[in-house]
């Protein structure tokens, strides 16, 4: 392939400068970065999905009528496994021993269920992706196990709450970005 392009402009011409774009190497290539002169610290993210069902479903949740057995428990294992397994489905993640994950429901209306995912660990590198990923999973499976009862079910979206730890400092999503998800989106 041995062209020389600016590695920017080959991925579009955004126009960000390369310090900033951490996975690509001096040719423009992806490569994992890496994170061994970073100290180890207290790492925490928190991530929230939701999925809009038809009031019938949602009821069916509740009384444990889904064919396929506890939707809620199920999900909740489905989202912790893909805390667990992020690394091996988003490319430049690294591995990380995980201290804890969690995911908590709650029913806000008659068709709206929302989900919130809290993962931990102690390292070099943040959680954000695994708890995004177990986030998306929990309402893939939740999608999976209703979806005979209701094929109209709409995910999302699914946003970083908050994190703690590392260089970066702490984050946590501003009112403005909440406000647009919660108007911006039929959900």
């Amino acid at each position: 392939m041995g062209y020389e392009a600016d590695p920017v402009s080959r991925r579009g011409g955004h126009g960000l400068g390369q310090d900033r774009l951490t996975h690509f190497n001096g040719q423009g290539r992806a490569h994992m970065v890496d994170v061994s002169g970073k100290a180890e610290t207290a790492r925490i993210a928190v991530a929230e999905s939701r999925i809009r069902m038809k009031p019938e479903t949602m009821r069916q949740i509740g009384a444990g009528t889904i064919g396929k057995g506890d939707v809620l428990a199920v999900a909740q294992v489905a989202g912790i496994m893909a805390a667990k397994r992020t690394a091996e489905l988003i490319p430049m993640c690294h591995p990380l021993p995980l201290n804890g994950i969690d995911i908590t429901f709650e029913q806000k209306n008659e068709e709206v269920l929302t989900f919130r995912v809290i993962v931990k660990t102690t390292g070099m590198t943040g959680v954000e992706m695994e708890a995004l990923t177990a986030a998306q999973v929990t309402g893939l499976t939740i999608y999976d196990m209703c979806k005979a009862a209701d094929k109209d079910m709409v995910l999302g979206p699914t946003y970083l709450v908050k994190k703690s730890g590392g260089k970066s400092g702490d984050y946590v999503r501003s009112d403005t970005a909440a406000k647009v998800t919660r108007e911006g989106h039929d959900v």
